[in-house]
């Protein structure tokens, strides 16, 4: 994804109250980098460790200290800033640009943007917007389902029935998140976040039938716009010769954007049941989460039957009596 500074001044909603001082001039440059910063020890002399690819904020620090100089001893200054190559820069406050700025920032091509918010404020608010955009971001041929509020992502070969059986969650009362193309976008360090695609439109296309439109269908209640993705559903095809896991112990993972996540695989045979077995994975992954492992518990019940009847067996064997 990218980010230019026109997707910042024509953002629903205008968060960040931006008006733009150098005109159409810059607004759509791809901005470079997805940090901001305070560019106030460069304004001060001290550019060694200035990184110029940054977002730039010019707080009421900033155009005080500017304010304050003298007009030669400023343009030196604003000279010796804008002779990096700058991606944007940013005004807080409503205030006033200090001579000669805008003429600088004109002849180097930067684009000049002032907001009428607080310096803090807009800090809080601009972040979530630039890291959004610069989130790493993958796209897979998959379905995507909300279930018990378990984000389950099935996975499969082309056919193998991913969107029958989200079909099927969906007449249970469950929601549809993606079918077929599911955008997954890593927030932070460890959350993946599924999203359809914008011109699909929580549409479903099943074999034989074509493509239907879920909420016409079932209702707005059937669809969600994102959902975490907690599970990964792999569908296989059954083979015979197959050791599939029988007591829940294995722990399977699937790395997507480096971020591991559970997999549970599913062999298919006729007849199986495939929506009971996706809603009993999403309970199974809510218990877990909550401490509750059934699996792990069991096998804990046995290994202590065991060690109890070791132990009579050895008594017994020590009884000559």
């Amino acid at each position: 994804m990218s980010l230019r500074p026109r997707d910042l001044l024509t953002r629903r909603g205008d968060p960040l109250e931006l008006e733009p001082l150098t005109g159409e001039l810059g607004l759509d440059r791809l901005l470079p980098d997805a940090e901001m910063a305070s560019p106030g020890l460069a304004l001060a002399g001290y550019t060694e460790r200035f990184v110029p690819q940054r977002l730039h904020v010019l707080g009421e620090t900033e155009v005080t200290y500017l304010a304050s100089l003298e007009p030669a001893r400023r343009r030196s200054v604003l000279e010796g800033f804008f002779s990096f190559d700058l991606s944007c820069l940013f005004i807080t406050k409503g205030q006033e640009v200090p001579e000669p700025l805008i003429e600088l920032a004109v002849q180097r091509r930067v684009p000049v943007l002032r907001s009428k918010l607080k310096t803090a404020e807009f800090y809080r608010r601009i972040k979530p917007i630039v890291e959004d955009a610069f989130a790493p971001r993958t796209t897979l041929h998959a379905s995507m389902a909300d279930v018990y509020g378990v984000g389950l992502l099935f996975m499969g070969r082309s056919g193998i029935g991913k969107s029958e059986c989200v079909l099927d969650l969906i007449e249970r009362g469950h929601r549809l998140v993606a079918d077929d193309v599911v955008q997954v976008t890593r927030k932070g360090n460890g959350i993946l976040i599924a999203q359809g695609h914008e011109l699909a439109a929580h549409h479903m296309e099943i074999r034989g039938i074509g493509l239907m439109d879920i909420p016409a269908l079932f209702g707005i209640r059937a669809v969600r716009q994102q959902k975490r993705v907690e599970v990964v559903v792999q569908l296989v095809d059954w083979d015979s010769a197959q050791e599939a896991d029988r007591t829940g112990l294995t722990r399977q993972e699937m790395m997507v954007l480096d971020v591991p996540l559970p997999k549970v695989i599913v062999p298919l045979n006729p007849g199986k049941n495939l929506t009971v077995i996706s809603e009993v994975v999403a309970m199974t992954h809510l218990l877990r989460f909550s401490g509750v492992d059934s699996a792990q518990a069991f096998n804990d019940r046995l290994i202590k039957r065991m060690k109890e009847q070791r132990g009579i067996r050895e008594y017994l064997q020590e009884d000559y009596e």
